[in-house]
């Protein structure tokens, strides 16, 4: 498989898969057999793909939503490498021109695989070319303006279409209709994070006790790709200091040097629910006026901080706003 690529905070919402270059294509899955939890949505892709190689035609478009950090792209590298097709990544704000999509369409060969990521941040009019090249490879397009307008199609070869998104709320009908299969990804258990981490120490070759992949996998946040960078910043303790085996004891420091607490919050995390206390008395607050109070862009509040900060209870949203919980509030007095 061929990867064609048109391009901190533990979690970055605007960075790409390759951030972490080589080092993080190693720690990625390299089949299907290592691919760690999703089990449901690894069910229906394995079977989508054997039978697109049975058939030998592309297999059908897929929809992946969730929380950024979840393994959609690996997914992605996956279906390709066993398709034994090439692999064409870009995200959907880079396509800036109807053009830009056009020419990445035309230079697909027959059973590609094309990779949009953060693909409900592509422009409504580029969108509307996507609709004929998924339903029917083909595509359409306008040529001049006024009566004299015409329209202009163009064959495709079969290709797989993978988008992946992090708001399908904001995805339009037509665009998630078309779709033949749509796959939520889930947070992960800390049991199949300690299962990751446990695979990737060993790529990596460092010894860690038991006890100090459950303690990392406690403070990754359901979310692998936090679980591998706080392994490579366990490993940078592990070089620095070198111990033979890593501890518990290791992991802690290590951890504390990078303000993750012992439910994965990081100082960003406690900021919000400091300032909720602080300045709205628990709330509720509206997204807004958090936003401003904190500094920070209201996209990156919603995709990256609250998804956790809801899912462990911390945060809860109602009609009028968000609201500090009891645990939250625990949480910060102590």
């Amino acid at each position: 498989m061929e990867v064609v690529s048109n391009e901190e905070r533990f979690l970055n919402p605007g960075q790409s898969a390759g951030i972490d270059g080589r080092e993080d294509k190693r720690l990625r899955p390299r089949d299907f057999s290592e691919y760690i939890g999703q089990e449901q949505v690894i069910n229906n892709i394995e079977i989508m793909v054997q039978s697109s190689i049975k058939r030998e035609a592309a297999m059908d478009h897929a929809l992946f939503s969730g929380p950024p950090g979840l393994g959609k792209t690996s997914l992605a590298m996956l279906i390709a490498e066993r398709l034994g097709s090439k692999l064409h990544m870009i995200s959907g704000p880079a396509i800036e021109k109807k053009g830009d999509l056009a020419a990445i369409l035309t230079n697909l060969k027959p059973r590609d695989v094309l990779f949009i990521d953060e693909i409900h941040r592509v422009h409504i009019s580029i969108e509307e070319i996507l609709y004929s090249a998924i339903e029917d490879f083909r595509l359409d397009i306008l040529i001049g303006q006024g009566p004299s307008a015409r329209t202009m199609q163009i064959d495709l070869v079969p290709f797989t279409l993978v988008g992946a998104t992090t708001r399908a709320g904001l995805l339009s009908n037509p665009l998630r209709d078309r779709f033949m299969a749509t796959f939520h990804f889930d947070f992960y258990s800390n049991e199949e994070l300690a299962e990751i981490i446990a695979l990737n120490a060993a790529k990596l070759d460092l010894s860690i006790n038991p006890d100090a992949i459950i303690e990392m996998a406690k403070r990754s946040r359901g979310t692998p790709r936090i679980a591998n960078r706080i392994l490579r910043r366990v490993r940078d303790y592990f070089v620095v200091y070198g111990a033979d085996t890593i501890g518990k004891e290791e992991v802690t420091k290590a951890l504390d040097l990078l303000n993750i607490d012992h439910q994965g919050l990081d100082s960003m995390d406690r900021k919000i629910l400091s300032v909720m206390q602080d300045y709205y008395n628990g709330g509720p607050v509206g997204i807004e006026a958090l936003c401003a109070t904190l500094g920070e862009d209201k996209t990156t509040l919603e995709e990256v901080y609250e998804p956790y900060l809801l899912k462990e209870g911390f945060l809860l949203r109602t009609p009028r706003g968000r609201v500090i919980s009891e645990k939250g509030l625990e949480h910060i007095l102590k």
